[in-house]
């Protein structure tokens, strides 16, 4: 099968965002895709516009294989071409009838990432073969496949490494695979141990010395993977390899979307389709959620926290203008501001919460004075608001309405944990509750106490607000706070609900994680009942 090029249509080739997260990504430990999976990130990855999408490695694995099939024939690609990765021909054979580089040409991918060695030790222990067999095997394989009518990039395994050992022989591997065919060659820190000066000097030495188009492919290892693929950018590479959120080998790659927003916003380089960078924070957490991680809420641009401001003086210089502490606007990267509600919060903070919350607060000083007062009184007993906006809203819409947010009343709750003889146990609550002047008496079982709290609760008012039979708990986070010891402890308890459009957190705190786990349960539903809409009882 001859394939020259298939998919998108032709545009722009001067700049490449190369993303291997199907691959190089898949890599990272605890990351282990299915093939639904990779189809489903690749979607993602192709909506978002990236160039070129490696796969994998087809004939090396049945799931890589069965992914390339499955890829041509069930996405349309629509910026994207997709790559296949492989190595260089075996010492001593022919490209040609080289099992794993015919799998490269039968997987029909437009485009073929060969790996090949080009640090002279890795050569001599790793293949056991010549410095001069290496460069044939690297001449050979990019000229056969350039044959077959496959687009090639190289990438050059250990490249800093091995230039530092033996600059002549690195910089030779560069051009047998330039002479041969190849499009870009690129450089990799595979060690991720390099810096930026280190490899813009390199880069720009290379670049300089062989004329050949140069890319990097940087590791992590010591924090520097996006600073390091921007110095080489900045030294003229013109081919950038990235995954999504950072993930691969060790502490993974350089990650994609920092490096694709600095060059669209601070370099000016056009890399992405129209309107795609405002959808860079919704990707990348579809992305989080297709691999089984949580999203760094602390990766830049797309992290909940990357616009999230604490401190009083930070609010007060905002609310007069967002950009005395943001360095662009989130909603470039589809991400939004957010305000803390802490210990540390002053006037302005309160008042730009309130606003991003739909509660005008500016008028009223003495009520955002009684709010930052009651917030700095509750953390000091170990409340979070920072991490609860919903308990935070609950206590706000107290302040302004003058009295609680109230749909139900608790008279008493009861859980019983039962150890059996066999060496199973049985949780089992009783909640007493008052709704709209109706007594209700609840009991459930659950497969711990505040699970069977959380059901008994359910039984209870599902009858009387049929709007809580949406809620579902998503998270459940017990903490021991300091100041006492042992079981003697005051205990935080911060409980994540969801009602199928968006989630929303909650806290209590009391001496024992049960009735902390209660005051959580109380907020999150009566949060749940204003968010359906529901007018308080009276």
């Amino acid at each position: 099968m001859t394939t020259e090029s298939t998919g998108p249509t032709a545009k722009d080739d001067s700049f490449h965002v190369f993303d291997t997260t199907l691959r190089d990504g898949a890599q990272r430990e605890g990351i282990n895709l299915t093939v639904a999976d990779k189809l489903a990130i690749a979607r993602y990855l192709d909506d978002f516009g990236v160039g070129f999408i490696e796969g994998g490695w087809p004939g090396a694995n049945p799931r890589d294989t069965e992914f390339f099939a499955r890829a041509q024939q069930e996405i349309d690609f629509k910026n994207a071409q997709l790559v296949a990765f492989g190595s260089t021909r075996r010492p001593g054979a022919k490209a040609a009838e080289d099992p794993q580089v015919r799998a490269l040409v039968e997987s029909g991918a437009p485009v073929v990432t060969l790996v090949a060695k080009s640090h002279d030790r890795h050569v001599e222990l790793a293949l056991r073969t010549t410095l001069d067999e290496n460069v044939e095997m690297v001449r050979d394989t990019v000229s056969y496949l350039r044959e077959q009518g496959r687009r090639v990039f190289v990438d050059c395994e250990h490249f800093f490494d091995g230039y530092r050992a033996n600059p002549e022989y690195a910089k030779s591997v560069v051009r047998a695979a330039t002479e041969a065919g190849a499009d870009v060659v690129i450089l990799c820190d595979t060690n991720g141990g390099m810096l930026p000066a280190q490899i813009q000097a390199v880069v720009t030495t290379v670049l300089a010395d062989t004329g050949a188009r140069l890319g990097i492919h940087a590791q992590d290892d010591t924090g520097c993977a996006v600073a390091n693929t921007l110095a080489a950018v900045d030294a003229g590479a013109t081919h950038v390899q990235c995954t999504a959120n950072g993930y691969g080998e060790r502490v993974g790659n350089a990650n994609l979307f920092p490096v694709v927003a600095a060059l669209e916003l601070k370099y000016d380089k056009r890399v992405l389709p129209e309107g795609a960078l405002a959808e860079m924070t919704r990707i990348s957490h579809a992305i989080a959620e297709i691999v089984n991680l949580a999203p760094s809420t602390h990766q830049p641009y797309v992290g909940v926290s990357a616009f999230a401001h604490k401190g009083g003086l930070h609010a007060s210089a905002i609310k007069v203008d967002p950009d005395l502490y943001q360095h662009i606007d989130p909603q470039q990267v589809g991400n939004t501001m957010r305000m803390l509600v802490s210990d540390m919060a002053g006037r302005a903070s309160i008042e730009l919460k309130g606003r991003e919350l739909g509660i005008d607060l500016s008028g009223d000083r003495d009520l955002v004075g009684r709010v930052v007062g009651r917030v700095k009184e509750r953390e000091l007993k170990g409340y979070t608001y920072e991490a609860a906006d919903a308990s935070f809203e609950l206590m706000l819409r107290e302040e302004v309405e003058g009295r609680p947010r109230s749909y139900f009343r608790t008279e008493s709750w009861r859980a019983i944990v039962e150890d059996r003889p066999d060496g199973t146990h049985a949780n089992e609550a009783t909640v007493k509750l008052w709704a709209k002047g109706e007594r209700i008496v609840a009991t459930a079982e659950g497969n711990g106490p505040v699970n069977a709290l959380d059901r008994a609760m359910r039984v209870g008012l599902e009858r009387i607000y049929p709007q809580l039979a949406k809620l579902e708990l998503v998270d459940y986070k017990v903490r021991i706070l300091e100041g006492r010891h042992g079981t003697e402890s005051t205990t935080r308890v911060l409980i994540t609900t969801g009602d199928g459009v968006g989630d929303w957190s909650t806290v209590g705190v009391a001496e024992n994680v049960i009735a902390a786990s209660w005051q959580a349960l109380e907020d999150a539903y009566t949060y749940g009942l204003l968010r359906a809409g529901v007018e308080p009882a009276e």
